[in-house]
């Protein structure tokens, strides 16, 4: 049987009207019976449509079980690619911009057909190709009792923000919470997601980065033993399953429509999430037109800082960590000309006497520096005071392997780009910044560099260091907002 697009459906040609519609695929079966009255639906592809949009290729069911659950109203066919007067529009990611379209010759509807190159890795968007969704029944979810075993106390501020969040739930509202680094933002999150659960809702933590949604993944179930949650991002073994809450990279909502009643987008700051409007069209897609939206950042943009004081924005504010001790605030020590130094296959007096003091009294520390070519020839330098010394950056293989290994103590300094300026907590360091001055060290990144430092209860203090050859204003913002988070702490009853 041959399937034709037709007013945006996808219907046997045998049904059709229009001997002229698009051809879709070839498929030899029998004729399909609309609406059956008796039809059983199957809960196998309820469970693994139901709120998601996937292409017909990502459904492990045969098309005539597809078809004959879309003749009957439980499924929604949507084209792919949406003609419009400029161009095309991709329904998935929402591209419009005509550059990022092509055009292949189609062996299925034997036409030039057009294609989204923005999300082709997360299968092939063309104009002969439908999205599939659930429209029947939703699944039931039965959560009985309390879901939430964590017993833990949370701090003055933690419980502000989650009483706050909880509140968000109930009115299916907005919410940012503004945290510092090392506030325990998960922790916070446990009673809202609690209250979601118990309203019968559908819960999605969302990170821009794989490596968080993994950490994650183990306190969520720990947090809630008696719920099924799943993890996605790529290569996950989750990826046809379904879950009263669900882990996920940004990249992933992309299957998603529809599909959450609660939604949180952690680091909402971070890139690729930040600069990618794919990734936020994805995520206003993936949520129910009637939900909650909670935003967590302990960065918040200038814009969304000047929306808060004006009121426009309702937000939390957790300006202290749980162990009430006061933020390190950054120290700014000039270098010199340390590019000039480096070429002559040496550091600053100033950074190689940190590196040796830390030597010698055996205190882990991170140096950051601003790109991948430095950073080879430092970790050269240094390792002739330390062949352990290693250093770090996103295209390096043996990436996870010596995060494992500084963790565990293995090497003493890890010398790093800004891929490690979030996510990575190793209780008892000190951090430096090597070039301070260079236009990748936002205030943003600084701060996020800076709460790599006194992030345990056990070890609440530390140093952190800007290595400099000229003061920035994004220096010098990152101080003042760290030292305007422990004003507020302290105003606040917060620190001790």
């Amino acid at each position: 049987m041959r399937f034709l697009l037709e007013n945006e459906k996808l219907i046997p040609e045998q049904l059709s009207d229009k001997p002229g519609a698009k051809r879709i695929t070839d498929f030899e079966t029998g004729y399909l019976q609309p609406l059956n009255p008796t039809f059983n639906y199957s809960s196998e592809l309820q469970h693994l449509l139901h709120g998601k949009q996937l292409l017909l290729e990502e459904i492990p069911f045969s098309l005539e079980v597809i078809h004959h659950h879309y003749l009957n109203g439980y499924l929604q066919y949507r084209k792919c690619i949406a003609k419009t007067k400029d161009g095309y529009d991709c329904v998935r990611c929402g591209n419009s911009n005509q550059k990022l379209f092509a055009s292949f010759g189609c062996a299925r509807c034997k036409n030039e057909c057009a294609y989204c190159r923005k999300c082709i890795n997360m299968g092939r968007m063309s104009e002969c190709t439908v999205l599939v969704s659930w429209t029947g029944p939703s699944p039931k979810v039965g959560i009985l009792g309390k879901p939430l075993a964590w017993e833990g106390m949370l701090s003055p501020g933690q419980q502000r923000a989650s009483t706050g969040l909880m509140k968000a739930v109930q009115e299916d509202d907005q919410l940012l919470i503004w945290a510092v680094c090392g506030a325990g933002k998960t922790e916070i999150l446990f009673e809202g997601i609690e209250t979601a659960l118990q309203a019968g809702k559908k819960v999605c933590l969302a990170t821009p980065r794989t490596d968080v949604v993994i950490e994650l993944a183990p306190r969520i179930k720990s947090a809630f033993p008696g719920i099924d949650v799943i993890a996605l991002y790529g290569g996950s073994e989750d990826r046809n399953k379904t879950a009263p809450i669900t882990l996920a990279t940004t990249h992933q909502l992309l299957r998603y429509y529809k599909s959450f009643d609660m939604i949180i987008i952690d680091e909402v700051d971070a890139f690729p999430y930040s600069v990618e409007p794919m990734l936020q069209y994805a995520v206003n897609q993936s949520k129910k037109e009637i939900s909650s939206t909670i935003y967590l950042t302990a960065t918040p943009n200038q814009t969304w800082k000047n929306e808060i004081a004006a009121g426009k924005r309702k937000a939390v504010t957790i300006p202290a960590r749980y162990h009430r001790y006061a933020l390190p605030v950054p120290e700014l020590r000039w270098c010199g000309n340390w590019e000039k130094i480096l070429k002559k296959k040496r550091l600053p007096r100033n950074v190689m006497a940190w590196i040796k003091e830390h030597l010698e009294i055996g205190k882990q520390a991170f140096l950051f520096v601003p790109r991948i070519t430095y950073l080879e020839s430092i970790v050269a330098i240094l390792q002739s005071l330390d062949p352990r010394i290693e250093g770090v950056h996103a295209e390096d293989p043996n990436r996870k392997d010596k995060v494992a290994r500084f963790r565990s103590g293995e090497i003493p300094i890890l010398v790093t780009t800004t891929i490690l300026e979030r996510g990575v907590t190793v209780p008892n360091i000190d951090v430096a910044v090597l070039g301070a001055e260079d236009k990748i060290f936002t205030e943003s990144a600084l701060v996020q560099i800076s709460g790599r430092v006194g992030r345990s209860a056990q070890f609440p203090t530390g140093e952190i260091l800007f290595f400099h050859y000229g003061k920035t204003r994004e220096m010098i913002k990152a101080k003042q907002h760290i030292e305007k988070m422990n004003k507020e702490a302290s105003q606040n009853g917060f620190i001790d």
